[in-house]
């Protein structure tokens, strides 16, 4: 049965491209609708008046009249469709009019007839189409349809194919999902109908990667099923450019000599004060690599008390990465000789390639290193930190700060950003990496190794695109259960939406695609730098939550009502506080205070007051996380506050009670230095802010979740 309907799609697939077309007509697209099991009304192709007349009358009450035309994509436009036509006289009016519009419409148009269609009951109209995504590949989308998918763009996008319950789970992910399960005593559509639309078109761009767009606008979904009232199929006149693909064994080989270098070779070492190839080697030497550092100058004898080769070639045994500090024209005629030597990696610092325009130069050393099997991170980097091996591969700053984030950026100035920021929240990393160009290794790589090294507990990415989108799915999904993946998205245009030929193309766009495939793969979108920053510092400090009951406890009832809003705009669920534990939270409060949920001590409170109910918070297994409001007073000041909290929450660790707990600390200048101390010891606290400490909170929810640690999905 698949086979044959593989079959009879590949005859007409070919046939339309053999007849010079990209766009399917309306009863093509029914023959691709029937192989699939893809639900539409019932329909005949009328070539004149009587032939319309007859149809009509066989599918009994009104019925829909369209154009059919192979130059006619948007039929609508040309007049080409009119709706709820009953009777032999109307029905000859309007097949009339119809081939008359469209013959104003285009004159040159080819016109095969008009299609006569049964009306379909009244119901709520969605839209189920894909789309091919330069990114992605292809993307099955939902929304809410007809004209409204056009006013309000409630649609949402997956990696196609999909499964029946991931396809049914988009449906609760438009901004409108309310809709569908019947609002002021109107019925439910039927959810697993629509969901089998989703899925059975997914299916079909995925066994036919020539399909370029889908559309299926409206699907008229009822209690009683789902139909697509309409089809619009596009064809692809592009093949896509392949890209080579690395196992997950030859990625992890040689990302762990990357990564863990015994030996490193700097091509265009100098002894020359202000050059790079000087700063390169100064930052191996002084940042104290333990490795063979092995200059490489054809007019030098000795670079930094080494001894310098005239070529890589030169250098004796082994060698893991090949540093390039030496202008890109250069850089193919050296990395042939990388590529001799047989080492596995080659770091570009030098730019003038791709981002200046020049693409040939950057194709040549893309084919010089797959000929020789050598890895390329890079062009236009500022290099890499590996921390842990004490290797500083860059001309900026050093960094010596060891810990578990690993942090990565495409831009060298987000790069020296992350290296002032982790300095001065003394963030310990376990690497920093430029990607520049990417013109080999790029994020997915990254990802896969990461994921695996035992050193880094949070993956933080700053990227202005992806290469291979679902290389970097499918690493991302092996990550994430094991440790949080952040994400920095530059860009949020709808460019790539411009030239569709779909409305399923048209809401396309890049940063569209992008939230919801990010989301699916359990990666945590960033919103910004700074965000993506602080949830990579913070995410490893706290624990993973085993519930959703949040419990904000303030000594500011100002504080409290902003604490709950950013609870809310989170996606976090305030705990509703039961009488007994509520009892219990009053016998620690004063009478003006508040219990409920924010628990509000009020300000003048003594630091008993603040241990007593932190205690609480920490002690009922019920609550699941604490959001801390503290509000600076002389009763209890800044630091008195940082180290009952700190003292508190580490002793109910000691005691195998382990909750997150985040803290914003209002008051003057004194609540920086107590948000330090409490980080250092286990608690996100931030000054100056309520909504910083909850966003991470979310950050570390939405992980959890992601991870399947939690209930609710991601």
């Amino acid at each position: 049965m698949a086979e044959d309907r593989t079959l009879r799609v590949r005859a007409l697939l070919d046939a339309v491209r053999a007849d010079g077309r990209t766009a399917l007509t309306a009863p093509e697209g029914k023959v691709l609708a029937d192989a699939y099991g893809i639900a539409v009304p019932g329909e005949e192709l009328a070539t004149d008046v009587e032939e319309a007349v007859a149809y009509a009358a066989r599918f009994g009450g009104p019925v829909v009249m369209k154009i059919v035309s192979p130059d006619i994509l948007h039929k609508t436009d040309a007049g080409g469709v009119i709706v709820g036509v009953e009777g032999a006289a109307d029905v000859r009016a309007a097949f009339c009019r119809i081939v008359e519009n469209a013959r104003a419409y285009d004159p040159a148009a080819r016109i095969d007839g008009v299609q006569v269609q049964e009306l379909l009951p009244q119901g709520q109209e969605v839209i189920v189409g894909a789309v091919t995504d330069p990114t992605f590949g292809k993307v099955v989308a939902f929304g809410l349809g007809g004209v409204l998918v056009e006013v309000l763009k409630d649609v949402t996008f997956r990696l196609a194919p999909v499964e029946a319950d991931e396809a049914l789970s988009m449906l609760d992910s438009i901004r409108s999902a309310e809709i569908l399960r019947g609002v002021r005593g109107r019925e439910g559509v039927d959810r697993w109908a629509v969901a089998e639309q989703i899925r059975r078109v997914s299916q079909l761009v995925t066994d036919f990667p020539e399909i370029a767009e889908v559309d299926l606008n409206p699907v008229i979904a009822t209690p009683g099923g789902a139909v697509a009232a309409d089809i619009r199929v596009i064809l692809s006149t592009e093949t896509p450019r392949e890209r080579r693909q690395y196992s997950r064994e030859e990625i992890l080989t040689s990302m762990r000599r990357l990564m863990q270098p015994r030996s490193v070779a700097v091509i265009g070492a100098s002894n020359e004060a202000g050059k790079i190839g000087n700063s390169v080697m100064r930052n191996l030497v002084d940042g104290g690599f333990a490795g063979e550092i092995h200059p490489v100058n054809p007019k030098a004898d000795d670079i930094l008390g080494r001894k310098a080769y005239k070529s890589v070639t030169d250098v004796p045994g082994e060698v893991d990465v090949a540093v390039f500090a030496i202008p890109a024209r250069f850089v193919a005629a050296a990395l042939e000789e990388v590529g001799r030597k047989k080492i596995p990696n080659a770091v570009l610092i030098p730019s003038g390639f791709a981002e200046t325009g020049e693409h040939e130069l950057q194709d040549e050393i893309v084919a010089i290193a797959e000929r020789h099997g050598v890895r390329l991170l890079g062009p236009n980097i500022y290099g890499y930190y590996s921390t842990w091996q004490d290797l500083c591969a860059t001309f900026c700053t050093p960094y010596d700060v060891k810990g578990g984030v690993a942090l990565t950026s495409q831009s060298g100035g987000i790069g020296m950003a992350i290296l002032g920021f982790a300095r001065t929240t003394r963030t310990g990393v376990s690497a920093i990496v430029g990607l520049g160009n990417k013109s080999d290794l790029d994020e997915d790589d990254l990802l896969t190794w990461f994921g695996e090294d035992p050193r880094t507990d949070c993956i933080a990415m700053h990227l202005e695109d992806l290469k291979d989108g679902r290389a970097f799915v499918r690493a991302a999904r092996e990550t994430v259960p094991k440790k949080p993946v952040v994400v920095l998205k530059a860009g949020r245009t709808a460019a790539g939406a411009k030239a569709a030929g779909s409305h399923t193309g048209a809401l396309a766009g890049d940063d569209a695609v992008y939230d919801d495939i990010l989301r699916q793969a359990g990666v945590i979108r960033a919103p910004g730098l700074h965000d993506m920053l602080e949830y990579a510092r913070a995410l490893p400090v706290l624990p993973t939550p085993k519930g959703d009951n949040v419990v904000i406890i303030t000594g500011a009832g100002g504080s409290g009502v902003l604490l709950s809003d950013a609870v809310t705009d989170n996606g976090l669920s305030l705990m509703e506080i039961p009488p007994d534990l509520d009892t219990a939270f009053r016998a620690f409060i004063p009478p003006f205070g508040a219990a409920g949920n924010p628990v509000d001590i009020t300000g003048g409170e003594p630091p008993s007051t603040y241990e007593a109910t932190i205690r609480l918070g920490l002690e009922d297994p019920r609550i699941h996380a604490l959001v801390l409001g503290y509000w600076h007073t002389i009763v209890t000041p800044p630091m008195v506050f940082a180290e009952l909290t700190a003292r508190v929450v580490a002793e109910f660790r000691e005691r195998g009670v382990e909750k997150p707990v985040v803290a914003s600390l209002a008051g003057d200048v004194e609540v920086e230095e107590a948000c330090q101390y409490l980080f250092e010891r286990g608690v996100v606290a931030y000054p100056y802010t309520t909504e910083q400490p909850v966003a991470v909170l979310g950050a570390k929810y939405r992980w959890a979740r992601a991870a399947g640690l939690l209930g609710g999905g991601s």
